[in-house]
């Protein structure tokens, strides 16, 4: 099989993809561990569209520690996984479970008031746009090129080639 110049720039355009994405989610979820005051109860309480009613649900007292719990650490997995290239595929999808979230809690319809959200969107917005990159990056994982992945399958390929 030949690899040519234009396989290796996709690669590396996805490898980098990947590292931005998981930056992004590691830095949203650390900067939420280490502020006292943060809290989704804002986001939650504003949310617009059909699914408002679930949505306030969670805004419940005895709710909200473990939705600011879940949300801190799933984004900081996410974050880990595709950064670190391990276990990208579960980052990745998880990812694309976080953003759903986040969309459907203030989707950018056009006959919805944009309340708590960045900019003036019109069905598209950065959560969107983020949960098809994610999707790009489940279906094309590149933690062999460049990862931890690629340590851990090296040492194991070692190990059998010393074996025999």
């Amino acid at each position: 099989m030949t690899i040519t110049k234009k396989t290796w720039e996709l690669k590396d355009s996805i490898v980098l993809l990947r590292i931005l994405i998981g930056w992004h989610f590691l830095y949203e979820g650390i900067i939420k561990l280490y502020n006292p005051d943060w809290t989704s109860y804002g986001y939650l309480a504003s949310a617009q569209g059909p699914f408002k009613p679930i949505f306030m649900s969670l805004t419940n007292e005895s709710m909200m520690g473990w939705v600011d719990g879940l949300n801190m650490a799933a984004l900081i997995i996410v974050g880990l996984t595709l950064t670190l290239g391990f276990f990208e595929k579960t980052g990745a999808f998880i990812g694309m479970g976080l953003l759903a979230l986040y969309y459907l809690a203030h989707p950018s319809f056009p006959w919805l008031a944009e309340v708590n959200v960045e900019g003036s969107y019109w069905f598209v917005n950065k959560n969107l746009i983020e949960l098809v990159a994610c999707l790009v990056l489940f279906q094309y994982p590149t933690a062999q090129y460049f990862g931890l992945a690629r340590l851990f399958s090296n040492k194991k390929k070692t190990l059998k080639t010393a074996t025999l």
